[in-house]
């Protein structure tokens, strides 16, 4: 898995904090971690710049909210739906006393996959309209 399809998990799981991604969320959260040692570091030397640029507002990415727009579309919403779905199974399967001894654990890896291919499509023909 790559830092990207981390960051579109990490962008999934904030837009709906109340999904919990098995397994996969280790390594988010691994990838978090760096990521925020990174920024510590970064913002320990942009701190000097910032004292000239304080009256400059943070931009937001509109590639990220053209995706949360587009899940919220009726061609994503059967990707949206199956991943909410197998996110149900994987949580009510792991918390079975025999998931630990399990041979096979069932992730959402291929749903995520499927929502992020569409919300993707939706998202990128618009994004250079945005961008100035």
């Amino acid at each position: 898995m790559t830092i990207h399809d981390m960051d579109s998990l990490s962008f999934y799981h904030s837009q709906h904090p109340e999904v919990e991604t098995p397994e996969v969320q280790e390594e988010v959260t691994e990838a978090e971690d760096i990521e925020a040692e990174k920024d510590e570091e970064e913002e320990e030397e942009d701190e000097d710049e910032d004292e000239d640029d304080d009256d400059e507002e943070e931009g937001t990415d509109p590639f990220d909210e053209l995706k949360e727009e587009c899940t919220k579309t009726a061609a994503c919403a059967p990707y949206v739906h199956h991943f909410h779905e197998c996110v149900e199974r994987v949580t009510a399967e792991m918390e079975e006393e025999d998931y630990a001894h399990k041979a096979y654990k069932e992730d959402c890896v291929e749903e995520f996959f499927h929502l992020q291919h569409c919300v993707n499509d939706c998202a990128a023909p618009k994004l250079f309209y945005k961008l100035k």
